[in-house]
């Protein structure tokens, strides 16, 4: 199983200093350069950075949810190999990937060449993409395999899309993902997120992907 997470716009400086640490990103093989690149462009000095783990930077509404440091140690292994972050300045990443505080933009032109080639050889049997669509654009995985995230609040049987608070659900979900069994089809994953939310699973289309919506209460 993979699962796809966008960044945070919420941040926290980083703790120590690494002169490295860009280059031990991980998909460096096929990323560093542009990585380099956009860091001039923007001007950040990489030795005097002060840098933590990217799953320590981000402290949005998704990675609180999330709560990262309060699994156990083999499970924060599971996350650091079983998630890949996006992110407009370094393409994709690792949980456990240290960077820099931060803001960058995501723009389809600076990845959407690169990644493909990057993430190649990265699909499993399931992806669970809980990106929103401007992190999506930059790699689409195989649509057969992959099941896009959606959230909504029904109240008095009226449905309507969650914006921000979204990402709660979105964190929620992949904290029980990484805790629970290995799943390995569209049908695991909605029948096992059926046990946090009501859930409703619609078949790909037209080479599109999965979509499993989380449909949040009153």
């Amino acid at each position: 199983m993979l699962i796809l997470l966008p960044p945070s716009e919420g941040k926290v400086d980083g703790v120590h200093l690494n002169s490295e640490w860009v280059d031990e990103l991980s998909f460096n093989s096929h990323l560093a350069d542009r990585r380099h690149m956009l860091l001039k462009e923007i001007g950040m000095p990489i030795p005097s950075l002060l840098v933590s783990p990217a799953i320590d930077i981000y402290q949005g509404v998704l990675y609180k949810s999330l709560d990262f440091r309060s699994l156990q140690q083999t499970k924060q292994q599971v996350t650091n190999s079983q998630v890949i972050i996006f992110s407009g300045l370094f393409g994709a990443i690792r949980p456990l990937d240290e960077i820099p505080n931060h803001k960058h933009k995501m723009r389809s032109s600076d990845w959407s060449d690169l990644l493909p080639a990057a993430l190649s050889g990265l699909e499993s049997e399931l992806i669970v993409d809980c990106r929103s669509s401007t992190y999506s654009s930059v790699w689409k995985p195989n649509p057969a395999i992959t099941v896009n995230i959606r959230v909504f609040q029904e109240i008095s049987g009226v449905r309507s899309v969650i914006t921000h608070m979204s990402k709660k659900y979105r964190g929620e979900l992949t904290r029980a993902l990484i805790e629970g069994p290995t799943l390995h089809s569209p049908h695991d994953l909605s029948q096992g997120a059926s046990e946090l939310f009501e859930t409703q699973l619609h078949p790909p289309a037209s080479g599109k992907p999965w979509i499993l919506d989380l449909i949040i209460g009153s």
